[in-house]
């Protein structure tokens, strides 16, 4: 049996469910004639043992399971009673005053709240645009070249010349031995032998690099450096240290030609160099639509959570910041660092969390309400389009496939790319075109 629905606040909401004690009594003594039917104990053979000695051993844990099955259906027949959509799990604890042989709790719970939607056609949404030009197919190439960089003994003739005056410049590869000192005392993590960096890269500190510049092999040079105020090493950070360097060796680097060879290390079999551009102009469009899709999806996510108009359940809340601590827990133990004892407190994530479940009512909302749900020719589409980059298609197909959770996480894609169409056709749409570079950002620079 239940009360009448309490209303606490704008979504939360209780209930006070009650039964007959004897209907748990009954339950309980069921339950434990069937496990008797297979309990064992010292002394008796299986099945045979004393229904006191069942009721001992397992009479707690069966009362319990009795206790939430009987709360947990009572609670669902009244909220399907009441025609509540119930927003995360009830907080359901028992109620100090009851009737004569009955039990009774209280179930407090929120609803899952009234969407409002504003008109979109008067919503102003800006998109962006990009283009690959020839610049960014050089670019990438230099790029590339780069990772494939090889070093040769400065000054010593060789295949590919000798890389110039032996003198450490901006991106030879040095190899030093070093000292630091701060008031005449050596400190920990300022010495170190055959060390090696390659100049104008910022890996060391800009005086550190600064003295190397210029010296010769087998040259030493003092120096004083001043670490920031912010730098990792705190027994050392805002000092100054005198520092000595020697250079061990030096090295220029030899970037790879742009030719035959070139190309058949990036996967083109023939070496054809055009093809080699137009494989990269390929990859490059490739993802400069992924980002601009990307950026588009969030200006419209953006407009949505502007126009509409709902109360967030903080139920759904904590749950989604539970869930967002326990996946970066996960990402990190997963990338080789140490999270064992470190603390992820729910709470950073909030708003995070707030974000994506307001957003999650509003597709939802949206969905319902104009039919924009993925077909599975969507579904395949979308999935065929991973697969594109993949050397064997098929297999990519299978992999999703093959998990329902893999395709829901498909279905779910296209279901926001379904919004996002629905609401760029009904906004004002204005379209600014970005430079490559800031589309990229840092994954631009090399």
């Amino acid at each position: 049996m239940a009360t009448a629905v309490e209303t606490l606040g704008k979504l939360e909401r209780r209930i006070t469910i009650s039964f007959p004690l004897t209907d748990v009594r009954t339950e309980v003594e069921k339950r434990l004639k069937v496990q008797a039917r297979t309990a064992k104990a010292p002394g008796f053979r299986p099945g045979k043992v004393p229904l006191k000695m069942v009721a001992a051993q397992y009479g707690y844990q069966i009362e319990s399971e009795v206790l939430n099955d009987k709360v947990g259906r009572a609670f669902n027949d009244a909220a399907n009673e009441n025609n509540l959509r119930v927003a995360g799990f009830p907080n359901i604890v028992p109620k100090e005053e009851a009737a004569e042989g009955q039990l009774a709790f209280d179930a407090t719970f929120e609803v899952y709240p009234e969407v409002t939607i504003g008109d979109l056609t008067a919503v102003e949404i800006e998109t962006v645009q990009a283009d690959v030009s020839e610049a960014e197919i050089d670019k990438t190439i230099d790029i590339l070249r780069k990772q494939r960089v090889h070093f040769h003994t400065k000054g010593e003739a060789g295949e590919h010349g000798d890389g110039g005056e032996a003198v450490a410049a901006n991106g030879d590869r040095v190899t030093v031995d070093f000292v630091g000192s701060i008031d005449g005392v050596e400190f920990p993590g300022g010495k170190a032998e055959g060390y090696a960096f390659v100049l104008g890269e910022g890996r060391m500190l800009p005086e550190f690099e600064a003295a190397t510049l210029g010296l010769k092999v087998g040259e030493a040079k003092t120096f004083p450096l001043s670490f920031p105020e912010d730098y990792h090493g705190k027994d050392v950070a805002g000092k100054t240290a005198s520092f000595t360097i020697t250079l061990q060796k030096l090295e220029w680097a030899h970037l790879p030609e742009v030719d035959a060879e070139f190309a058949k290390s990036l996967g083109v079999a023939d070496g054809d160099l055009a093809k080699m551009r137009e494989d990269i102009k390929v990859n490059l469009q490739r993802e400069v639509a992924g980002r601009v899709k990307a950026r588009n999806k969030e200006a419209v996510m953006d407009a949505l959570i502007k126009v509409a108009e709902l109360e967030v359940p903080k139920t759904l809340i904590a749950q989604d910041s539970e869930r967002l601590a326990e996946m970066t827990r996960q990402d990190m133990a997963q990338r080789g660092m140490n999270v064992k004892d470190v603390p992820f407190p729910a709470e950073l994530f909030a708003e995070k969390a707030e974000r994506r479940v307001r957003l999650g009512l509003i597709l939802s909302q949206l969905v319902g309400d104009n039919n924009l749900q993925a077909t599975p020719e969507q579904v395949k589409a979308q999935i065929e389009d991973f697969a594109q980059s993949y050397e064997d298609p098929r297999e990519v197909l299978k992999y999703y496939y093959s998990d329902r959770r893999r395709l829901g996480e498909i279905e779910a894609l296209v279901l926001e790319e379904n919004v996002v169409t629905y609401v760029l056709g009904l906004s004002k749409v204005t379209t600014k075109a970005v430079a490559f570079d800031e589309l990229m950002g840092s994954n631009a620079q090399a």
